[in-house]
């Protein structure tokens, strides 16, 4: 009997878990029953400070199904879906944020589509409930992504989405720090089916990714899928360079012929406000990049795990773990 894993990582959702729960358990009910499959369901507490994690132990006691990767910190978004991808078993893993967002409803044609043959199913956003200055931030970015990314993917998908073992294995196998799921999952290639969603409002409490979170992943994105950000350096540093040097030649016309009409000031003053900035923003942009070239040269793990706690017990047995180690899974094509 094949399995079916569904990974989420959580952050501080006490409000909305007991939702989350019957709506997910409802879906792995039918999926089981209509697929013919076992479900599980790998929950990563993401170093939540609420009571999220004795809840998620509460229905770890009530659904042999529930796993639940305790982190000994918050280390983000990205790492906790990664550490949910290694200890997640399933022949086909769902990837998707817990907030309710992303529908779990929409799991069913996910494995629809993986067993009509797709390794990778991306679920797209036809709409989002971002609107105002968020959403239109939204927009700007996944239009600036599509044009500067040296790798050709899809705007208007998240992390929600099925991949199949093999891809999953492949993905894993990227060990870069600095991750962006939807590139890596354009990255490691196959064809890609979509199943369409309209992206809805959250079940309950508040965004938990910050203005500054998003910016970083945003920036996470760009500077690990694209080099354009570098050679738009060079371009402009060629055309401030090419117009000094015939601006250089017109001021020394100038001198030659004795028209003085530079008074002294204001000339010098705004090349070196000009060269200035731009030369602070082109060393930004490598600071960037030699700055996940640091995070990428001290191999250290995506995260640690404090404990996992197995659902199917009264009092969910808990396994302590010391560090987060690659799991390794093996796949019969």
């Amino acid at each position: 009997m094949r399995t079916l894993s569904i990974v989420m990582p959580i952050y501080n959702e006490e409000a909305l878990l007991p939702e989350l729960f019957s709506r997910v358990q409802r879906v792995m009910d039918s999926a089981e029953h209509q697929f013919d499959l076992r479900c599980e369901w790998v929950l990563v507490n993401d170093g939540s400070r609420d009571r999220t994690l004795y809840m998620l132990s509460e229905f770890a006691g009530q659904d042999s199904r529930l796993i639940v990767i305790d982190l000994s910190r918050n280390f983000g978004h990205q790492p906790a879906i990664h550490a949910g991808m290694e200890h997640a078993s399933g022949d086909a893993i769902v990837i998707m944020d817990g907030d309710l967002q992303d529908p779990p409803e929409l799991i069913p044609e996910l494995v629809q589509s993986w067993l009509d043959g797709n390794r990778v199913v991306v679920a797209q956003r036809r709409s989002r409930a971002e609107h105002g200055l968020k959403g239109m931030l939204f927009g700007l970015f996944h239009a600036m992504l599509a044009r500067v990314s040296d790798l050709k993917m899809e705007t208007g998908s998240g992390v929600f989405g099925l991949l199949d073992r093999r891809a999953a294995n492949d993905l894993l196998q990227l060990r870069e720090r600095n991750r962006f799921l939807p590139g890596l999952r354009t990255w490691v290639g196959y064809e890609q089916a979509k199943v369409f969603y309209d992206r809805e409002e959250r079940a309950a409490g508040k965004p938990k990714q910050s203005f500054t979170r998003l910016l970083r992943y945003g920036f996470d994105a760009i500077f690990s899928f694209s080099l354009k950000p570098l050679r738009a350096i060079w371009t402009l540093g060629f055309i401030v360079s090419f117009f000094s040097f015939f601006y250089a030649l017109f001021l020394i016309l100038m001198r030659i012929l004795h028209i003085n009409v530079v008074a002294g000031f204001t000339t010098p003053t705004v090349a070196i406000l000009l060269l200035g900035g731009i030369q602070l923003i082109s060393i930004g942009i490598l600071g960037e990049y030699l700055g996940r070239i640091y995070d990428e040269v001290k191999q250290r793990p995506h995260y640690v795990v404090n404990r996992v706690i197995r659902g199917g017990t009264p009092t969910a047995s808990i396994e302590t773990q010391h560090s987060a180690l690659s799991t390794q899974h093996s796949f019969a094509d």
